[in-house]
């Protein structure tokens, strides 16, 4: 029986978020049944920082917070990536976070 690489299925459904719209890493935990939820979420995206093939910058607090910003090598990198995409951020928060929402369980199917 092969084991589940859960830290790739979390950058599988991160490379699917598009373009100027972001995620919860609660979100990405439902639509893959982690048992360890958004934290399981969170030890993937912290990882992640080598990847360039993973949009880390698009996964954020289910407030729409960007709180794994300390992440990025800059305090403000991640929010230049994301305003590069068009979405907006004010105080570290997405200003327009329910319609920048986009949910995997939603968009797409298992």
């Amino acid at each position: 029986m092969q084991q589940r690489d859960y830290f790739e299925d979390v950058y599988e459904v991160v490379r699917q978020v598009p373009l100027g719209r972001v995620t919860t890493y609660g979100a990405i935990a439902r639509y893959l049944s982690l048992r360890a939820g958004a934290r399981m979420v969170g030890w993937a995206m912290n990882a992640s920082h080598t990847r360039p093939d993973v949009p880390a910058h698009r996964v954020v607090n289910r407030l729409g917070i960007l709180s794994g910003k300390h992440f990025f090598g800059s305090p403000t990198r991640m929010q230049e990536l994301l305003e590069a995409e068009g979405v907006l951020v004010s105080d570290d928060r997405i200003t327009d976070f329910k319609t920048r929402l986009w949910d995997p369980t939603e968009e797409l199917t298992l």
